[in-house]
Formats: structure tokens, sequence, C-alpha cells
């Protein structure tokens, strides 16, 4: 049975609108086609570690209204425990607006509502009755103390921490030390390291020194070339298949819920990469965040 996976972190309703083109400040593009879908990073990587066979246990606070409850009843039918999802009285659900073109990129704005209320000793019951072989996994759409927090507490538990630090922001130093893994990508591994990675070489840089602040493994994705790991002793670039993208949303989530299923599993890691790298260019040939996760059947 492979160990449980705990996700902390948010969940949001996507409205989504896909037109031909991104619209530049003060333009107006006609023509899109419009479609709301759950979402938040959160939530996308519960859903698409569910879906892969993971056994996840979701951490998140929703909103008082049609949105969050619309949300967790979607969490229940995936097979997630969501025992832990609190409910804000105060603060409505947070919302995504994206807007996608016909080449599958996007730009998205995010009212973080109730994800900005999740307070770090709300987490504590969740990490308490976690197993001694469990994952956790987050993101940074949560506040950065609760991060903080649950980070060093699942550390000091011995859990193994993985962390995907998006949206970028800077992280405090004394953070890293305790992460299992990383999965930065190009961005926010520049962020990091002051590396600019537009390469192997320059990947291989930032991970070194993602490895000098105490991180023990380092997966940086690279979009359309894959992934590059290193555990400090051993490196690769794991690629992807190339395929037609529609929509990249959610494809970092796909792929971070995926790398925890395949670790859960007792997978080495560059196996457990390459099975994340076939979920995610599954995922961007479809719509949606949560919407286009692969199920376990179609990752082969």
């Amino acid at each position: 049975m492979p160990n449980q996976i705990l996700v902390v972190g948010s969940s949001n309703t996507d409205m989504v609108v896909k037109t031909q083109k991104l619209p530049a400040p003060g333009e107006t593009v006609l023509g899109g086609t419009f479609l709301m879908n759950p979402g938040g990073k959160g939530a996308n990587q519960a859903v698409g570690a569910a879906r892969l066979g993971g056994q996840v246990t979701f951490v998140a606070k929703v909103g008082n209204d049609i949105f969050g409850q619309q949300a967790v009843a979607g969490f229940q039918q995936e097979g997630i425990n969501t025992s832990y999802i609190l409910t804000d009285t105060e603060h409505p659900s947070g919302v995504a607006l994206i807007n996608v073109d016909a080449s599958g990129e996007n730009c998205i704005t995010v009212a973080p509502g109730s994800n900005a209320h999740l307070q770090a000793n709300e987490t504590d019951a969740a990490l308490q009755t976690a197993s001694a072989d469990a994952l956790v996994l987050l993101q940074l759409e949560i506040p950065l103390p609760t991060v903080e927090h649950v980070v060093k507490q699942a550390a000091q538990q011995g859990l193994r921490v993985i962390l995907n630090p998006a949206p970028a922001q800077e992280l405090p130093a004394d953070l890293f030390q305790h992460l299992f893994l990383i999965t930065p990508n190009e961005t926010e591994a520049e962020l990091f390291t002051g590396v600019r990675v537009t390469d192997l070489p320059t990947a291989k840089q930032a991970a070194q020194k993602l490895h000098e602040m105490g991180v023990s493994n380092v997966v940086i994705t690279l979009g359309s070339k894959g992934a590059y790991f290193s555990t400090g002793t051993e490196d690769q670039l794991i690629e992807t298949a190339t395929v037609k993208a529609i929509d990249t949303t959610a494809a970092g989530d796909c792929f971070n819920g995926a790398l925890t299923v395949g670790l859960a599993e007792g997978q080495s890691l560059p196996d457990a990469i390459a099975f994340a790298c076939k979920a995610a260019s599954i995922s961007v040939t479809r719509m949606g965040a949560q919407a286009s996760m692969p199920k376990r059947e179609e990752v082969v």
C-alpha cells in the first residue's frame, strides 16, 4: 500500500476565458469561451495525486459559500480525506481569473479569500495524525508563516517534506534545510539562487546552490524540456514527451502530485520524475486545472 500523502494548500474556483490571444494592458479581446472549474495549487495537486492512486489527505480552508461546498464535495468524490478542511465564516472561498490563448499560454490573477487565513495551528491536527512514512506536499498560496510551521513541524516528526515554491516568493533562509525535496521552475530557481536557468549547465548551477542552502534533493522543472534533478551525488535531465499543448494552467501541479505519488509508492527519484513528466504531458492536452488531471490507467 502506498504511503500517505498530506497536501497542505489552497483551494480556488477558476474562472477561465479561452481566446485566440492574451489581451495587452487596456485591450479587450472578444470571441472567448468561458469555463468555470475547481482549482488552486493545493487542490490541484491533491486531486492529481488521488487520481493516480495516492492516499491523499487535504488540509485547506474554504469559505462558507457555494464555491467552498462544491470544492469539498468534489474532493470527496475523488476519494480524498477532507476531515481537515476548515470552513471560514468570515472570508469567501478563493477565486482565480485565468486567460488562456490559442497556444495554451495563460495569465492568472488570484483573489485568495479564505486561503489567506489558514493559520499555522490549524494544520496541527492533521500533522499529529500523519503516519511515520507520510509525505507532506506544500505550495505558496497559503500564508508563509503557515508554510514555515508545517515544514518545520513535519521535518521534526521525521516526515519527508516536498515544497513546490509557487507562486514565486522569497523564503526564509532557514526553511531550506528542512526540505526533503524542492521543485522550482526556472523562474523560481533563479529567485532563490540568482542563477538564470536557461539550459542544463545553469540548471546544475542553480541546483548546487540549493544544495548549499540545505535542500537534500532538487528537481527543476523545465517546461517542454522535462525536469532536471540533483541529489548532490547524482543528477540527470528527465525528458518529457512532445505534445500539442492547449492549456498549461495546472501542468506544474499535475507534475508535483504525480511525483509525490511515485515517491509514496517507493519509486526512485528518476522513475518518479519520469512518471510525473508523463502525467503532466497528458494534462496540458486538456482544458482546465483539476479537470485536466489524468487517471492512473492513462499514465503508462
